[in-house]
C-alpha cells in the first residue's frame, strides 16, 4: 500500500453487506447509512462536514475582519433536495453570541466562505445561502 503524502487525505470506506458503511479516518471511525436508519445518511454527513468546516472559518474570518471573539456559534444547515433526492441547495442559519454590526457580519461571512475547504469543494449551486443573527445567546 502506498503511503499518503503530507498533502493527501485518505479515508477507507468498508461495507460488509447492504448499503451502510464504516469510514476509517486515521484512528477515528464513523458510520454512514444511505437509508438513514442506523446512522446519518450521506447527505446529512455532507451537511455536517460543511457546517463543521464553516465554524472555524467563521472564527478566523472574524479575527481577520474585526470581530475578534464571536463567542458561541450555532449553525443550522439545511439542504433542499430535488425530485431525484439529490442536493439542490444548501442554507446556513448562523447564530453568534457576539454583537456584530451587519456590515462586519457580511464581511466575516464572505471571508469564511473563502477559507472553508468544504465550501471550496462544492459546485457553485451548492454554496450555502446565509442568514446571520448576532447577539443571539
Amino acid at each position: 500500500m502506498d503511503v499518503p503524502s503530507a498533502m493527501t487525505k485518505t479515508v477507507t470506506t468498508v461495507s460488509e453487506e447492504g448499503f451502510s458503511s464504516t469510514n476509517e479516518i486515521r484512528e477515528f471511525e464513523t458510520s454512514i447509512d444511505p437509508n438513514g436508519e442506523d446512522a446519518p445518511d450521506t447527505l446529512e454527513a455532507l451537511l455536517a462536514a460543511y457546517g463543521s468546516c464553516y465554524v472555524p472559518a467563521l472564527r478566523v474570518g472574524g479575527q481577520q475582519r474585526g470581530a475578534d471573539d464571536l463567542g458561541k456559534i450555532e449553525i443550522e444547515t439545511s439542504g433542499e433536495l430535488n425530485d431525484d433526492d439529490k442536493l439542490e441547495s444548501v442554507a446556513f442559519e448562523i447564530h453568534v453570541e457576539a454583537e456584530v454590526d451587519d456590515d462586519t457580519a457580511d464581511d466575516v461571512v464572505e471571508r469564511a466562505f473563502e477559507l472553508c475547504k468544504v465550501h471550496d469543494a462544492l459546485k457553485d449551486s451548492l454554496h450555502a445561502e446565509t442568514t446571520v443573527t448576532t447577539d443571539a445567546f
